[in-house]
């Protein structure tokens, strides 16, 4: 039996996607770097390593079904739905049983729907070893992205003494994690050089995260062993209904992670983007002369004296004597915003729920 999983969260809203991430139609089922889905692209870059029986994945009731028909390879008993979203801790936990009932010897990847990675076969490889350093050592492996720039929108992970070398990938003690630092701090994070970008990618074994569990949230690990008792028992339904009430909205980081100690960080450069907002496309996708670019019907736009502009319309956009700007027009709702502010549409967002603006969300 192959005892290495692949589990994907695809509950995920992408709220600073708005307009046209909503909540019927999340990121990972749009087409915004190729022409299918991110969701797809990602159950795509698992193929070569792991079969369809291997592959998990962890979503909401309503976006089951549109998953379901895009990765029809995956068997339907390895979609795992969450009555309600409480965040990736409650996601990660809720696979994480599941897997481990069915197979006490399972080592799981936490991987994403939503990301973007150009080096396909580095991802695989550095997935084997930290498989094999999962194995050899019983740690927790995380990858940590090779930061580019001093972000503010990423948490980040202090890496202390290298430990080993696993198939050519060097893997370190980690000494914590950071959430998102301001400017300041990110700056010195990227000039010390031992810090990484905290991709949310995780892989350890699944009797290891249950006891991470046991140890960081009791309460939830409790909950969790009344579940278990149920898995592929027709009162698996009614128990996950009764034990998510209970249940705590919390990341896995701030769950789990952040209390750990005995994980590792391999900093890697796999071409990495979690794609979390309109301006983190510019790093992704081609441009023309100018930076320019454009997604869907690019004929019909006219950009005169224009660069760095973004535009996602059906509708023609024209433009004369403007720069780095961002336009997303959709059916019902049109964003223009300065490509710098990208990170700030999640506002607009929190306005509608503010205003009650449903329609729009």
């Amino acid at each position: 039996m192959n005892n290495f999983y692949a589990m994907i969260l695809a509950g995920g809203g992408g709220t600073r996607l708005w307009p046209l991430s909503r909540r019927n139609r999340p990121k990972q089922m749009l087409p915004l770097v190729e022409e299918k889905s991110m969701f797809k692209m990602s159950v795509d870059r698992l193929a070569p390593l792991f079969p369809p029986e291997n592959i998990y994945v962890v979503t909401s009731e309503k976006y089951a079904k549109e998953l379901q028909e895009d990765a029809p390879s995956i068997p339907l008993e390895n979609f795992i739905i969450e009555p309600s979203g409480k965040d990736s801790g409650p996601a990660a936990a809720l696979g994480i049983v599941v897997i481990q009932r069915r197979n006490p010897n399972a080592t799981i990847a936490i991987l994403t729907a939503d990301h973007h990675i150009a080096h396909a076969e580095k991802f695989h490889n550095v997935l084997r070893a930290s498989q094999q350093i999962t194995q050899d050592t019983d740690t927790i492996v995380t990858l940590g992205i090779t930061p580019s720039h001093p972000s503010t929108a990423f948490g980040y992970i202090q890496r202390g003494r290298k430990l080993g070398i696993a198939k050519e990938f060097s893997y370190f003690a980690s000494l914590g994690f950071t959430e998102k630092p301001d400017v300041e701090r990110a700056q010195e994070f990227i000039f010390s050089g031992d810090y990484s970008w905290n991709s949310g990618m995780f892989v350890w074994k699944g009797s290891h995260a249950l006891e991470e569990f046991r140890l960081h949230q009791p309460a939830m690990h409790s909950l969790l062993m009344r579940l278990s008792d149920s898995v592929d028992t027709p009162q698996f339904e009614a128990t996950l209904a009764q034990i998510w009430e209970e249940i705590p909205k919390i990341s896995l980081d701030y769950a789990v992670m952040e209390h750990a100690k005995n994980m590792v960080v391999i900093p890697i450069d796999i071409g990495w983007s979690d794609v979390g907002s309109w301006g983190t496309l510019f790093e992704i996708l081609n441009s023309d002369d100018n930076g320019n670019i454009t997604l869907g019907e690019e004929s019909k736009h006219i950009m005169i004296d224009s660069a760095g502009a973004l535009i996602l319309s059906k509708r023609l956009v024209a433009m004369i004597g403007v720069k780095d700007l961002v336009v997303v027009d959709t059916d019902d709702a049109l964003l223009i915003c300065h490509r710098d502010r990208t990170q700030e549409v999640k506002t607009i967002v929190n306005r509608l729920k503010d205003l009650s603006q449903d329609d729009y969300l």
